[in-house]
């Protein structure tokens, strides 16, 4: 009766790993699977993958290359412009706007008209040039020809002094006003009763883009009043902020690499150019001054725009493969090397510092140079 029920068990095992082995099938064709066969130290495992499965498990082979590895230091910060590349407008003399017609983002040469002023007491000052200039003719003569007079006793001490004292009280004057017309942007020299205007221009001081307009037709401006910005765009740079304990590590002439905070896989480059030794002392950081290394690129970005850098602080070529390439189990880090057909070996290797993607391999005189490994979907073998 035992021998009858042992009979039983055994029949009904067969069914349940046939009627597994009938579910197996349907779930994956042959093709799909790929095999891995286990022996007693884990790090011998052979796994078993055809052309085909290659292809639809989108994997991908690679061998052993040198990268370059590099040490950073992150920073952030804006581009701008050099001081002397930025400039406020106002004008020296109040007044109202008369005519203004350009926009923000308009480009500007130095010199050009940016907008007209109008006001009677610019009238006036043209008049009183026009008066010294004048009178300075009449004075000029009489205190030369009293100083003739006075040196052979014709005349008195006091009628010299007094011509003297006409003569460089109005050349004071006319001096004054003709600093004034140059200020009003009026040649003093071209000036006569028939050009005397209560319009004004004013130009630009440097050649640039209007990058903010503030004043509008019929507004009245206070010299003390901005009425707009230029900003030449000729010298962008970098103004970088790292904290205190990196300072050490930054020197001129280091390389930066930049991108944007909107788009970090396009990467410009750049060059520490100075660094500023005052430290901020509520956020602990310093200013480091960069250039970038293609001064096209500058057309690309504008004075404000926030970036994000590293300042590559030393480098070295090492043997290594993809981060994707390399596996942790349980603390120890494996590879799949492909050796022959449609077999392949997990293979310990040894790990050192990780850049760029790429992971360094201290081991690499371990595997012949023309070794390939699995790159790409190593991860899903291992684990699986």
């Amino acid at each position: 009766m035992f021998n009858n029920f042992k009979n039983i068990l055994a029949i009904k095992g067969l069914f349940i790993i046939a009627t597994a082995s009938l579910i197996s099938c349907n779930s994956k064709t042959k093709e799909d699977v790929i095999t891995i066969e286990t022996s007693e130290a884990s790090e011998n495992d052979i796994i078993t993958i055809t052309d085909a499965q290659f292809v639809s498990s989108n994997l991908e082979l690679g061998k052993i290359t040198k990268q370059e590895f590099t040490t950073t230091v992150k920073a952030n910060g804006m581009f701008d412009v050099p001081p002397e590349n930025k400039a406020t407008v106002s004008a020296y003399f109040a007044g109202y706007v008369k005519n203004i017609s350009l926009l923000p983002g308009d480009i500007v040469k130095k010199g050009q008209v940016l907008f007209t002023l109008e006001n009677p007491e610019y009238v006036q000052i043209q008049q009183d040039f026009l008066e010294a200039k004048s009178k300075l003719n009449y004075l000029k003569a009489d205190y030369e020809r009293q100083k003739v007079l006075f040196s052979d006793n014709v005349t008195s001490q006091k009628n010299y002094l007094k011509a003297e004292s006409d003569y460089k009280v109005t050349l004071a004057q006319y001096q004054s006003l003709q600093k004034k017309l140059s200020l009003m942007n009026i040649n003093s020299n071209a000036l006569t009763g028939e050009s005397i205007s209560s319009v004004i221009s004013v130009t630009s001081p440097i050649s640039g883009i209007a990058t903010s307009i503030e004043v509008s037709k019929g507004m009245f401006l206070n010299p003390s009043d901005v009425a707009m910005t230029i900003t030449n765009t000729d010298h962008l740079h970098l103004e970088l902020k790292i904290f205190e304990n990196d300072l050490p590590l930054i020197k001129e002439e280091q390389p930066i690499k930049i991108h944007l905070q909107s788009n970090s896989n396009q990467v410009y480059e750049g060059i520490v150019h100075l660094i500023n030794r005052a430290i901020n002392p509520t956020e602990r950081t310093i200013d480091i001054h960069g250039d970038l290394v293609n001064e096209d690129d500058a057309k690309l970005f504008a004075p404000g725009m926030y970036l994000e850098a590293d300042i590559i602080t030393s480098s070295d070529v090492f043997d290594a493969l993809p981060n994707e390439a390399v596996i942790n189990i349980e603390n120890t880090n494996y590879a799949i090397i492909k050796q022959d057909g449609t077999s392949y070996k997990k293979v310990p290797v040894q790990i050192g510092k990780s850049s760029n993607e790429y992971i360094q391999i201290l081991n690499a005189v371990d595997f012949n140079p023309d070794s390939e490994f699995l790159t790409k979907g190593a991860f899903n073998l291992i684990v699986e």
